[in-house]
């Protein structure tokens, strides 16, 4: 069910030409990014149910665990049982994110042929995430990535702190610049920027992007992770759209925050965006009601209700 069975306005007016891109790859991480963070593990049959109600929904990559340790995050210890009941959709790809060697093996054993890497662009955050240097992450990513595009697996790369980090504060340009780059000559295929504690404003997006295109990135090798801390996902996520961006991270239902910097909050909520992308009569292949109701279910699971603003306007 879309805005116009809703009973919803539809679009004002269609943006001009080469304003905004005529269609956006919605990239969900609810199932990974938004359950790591809670203080519960979810069931793995919840976790299924919810993957395939995101893929009913029209959703067309959705990240659906990590291989990381259990004693990291102990609400992703499940991944492996998770991907052998997982039954995949047609058409829907199914990311992973893949920490070290090991998580590698796992993650091919699995049958996974989309993978994802978690850099940070900053000294300490790296080390609190890695226990390695910001230099010394290179050294640990660089086999995983070479071996998964030699087993013809797609490689996604996440700069975490890309605009503000909790320890060392602004982070500058250049240096998210220069990880960014590190990636992309590894092998990434993608780098996802992340507003990893939600301090980003528009002007500092734009100067971002900017900064990568001087620089010799295309914007169609960039997309974009954003956290509402400060209430700017979306303002954010338009000022990225607006400089050609064409992948969005998002969340369904805005769940999310990250187990090692406690002052990030929600994501981006996956409804907000599609409300947002079907006012500018962007297209995304998401039938937004099946999506809230799809939310509204997952927050009856977690007993609590959804942060995302459009699924507490159109569940009320």
């Amino acid at each position: 069910m879309g805005p116009r069975e809703l009973g919803l306005p539809m679009q004002v007016a269609a943006p001009e030409p080469g304003e905004l891109p005529d269609a956006v790859t919605i990239w969900e991480v609810g199932a990974r990014d938004g359950l790591q963070n809670e203080e519960q593990a979810v069931p793995v049959e919840v976790k299924l149910e919810f993957l395939h109600r995101l893929a009913d929904a029209g959703l067309t990559v959705l990240e659906a665990t990590s291989f990381v340790r259990p004693e990291w995050v102990p609400q992703l210890a499940d991944a492996a049982e998770l991907l052998a009941g997982l039954d995949r959709a047609p058409g829907v790809r199914y990311p992973v994110l893949v920490p070290n060697a090991r998580g590698l093996d796992r993650a091919l054993e699995a049958q996974v042929r989309d993978i994802a890497i978690f850099a940070s662009a900053t000294e300490t955050f790296t080390r609190r995430n890695l226990n390695r240097g910001l230099d010394e992450q290179f050294a640990m990513f660089e086999p995983v990535v070479q071996r998964a595009v030699g087993e013809g697996l797609s490689v996604r790369g996440y700069v975490s702190m890309c605009f503000g980090d909790p320890w060392e504060g602004p982070v500058p340009v250049e240096q998210v610049v220069s990880v960014g780059k590190r990636l992309l000559e590894m092998g990434c295929d993608q780098l996802s920027l992340g507003d990893t504690i939600g301090v980003a404003t528009p002007g500092h997006v734009s100067a971002l992007l900017r900064a990568f295109v001087a620089a010799g990135v295309g914007v169609d090798r960039l997309a974009v992770h954003f956290h509402d801390t400060y209430g700017q996902a979306l303002s954010n996520t338009l000022a990225a759209l607006q400089h050609g961006v064409t992948t969005v991270d998002s969340s369904a239902g805005g769940l999310g925050g990250c187990p090692y910097a406690k002052s990030a909050t929600g994501n981006l909520a996956t409804e907000d965006l599609v409300w947002m992308l079907d006012g500018l009569g962007i297209k995304h292949g998401v039938d937004l009601g099946r999506l809230v109701a799809t939310s509204a279910w997952m927050a009856e699971q977690l007993g609590r209700p959804s942060p995302s603003r459009v699924v507490k306007a159109l569940s009320s």
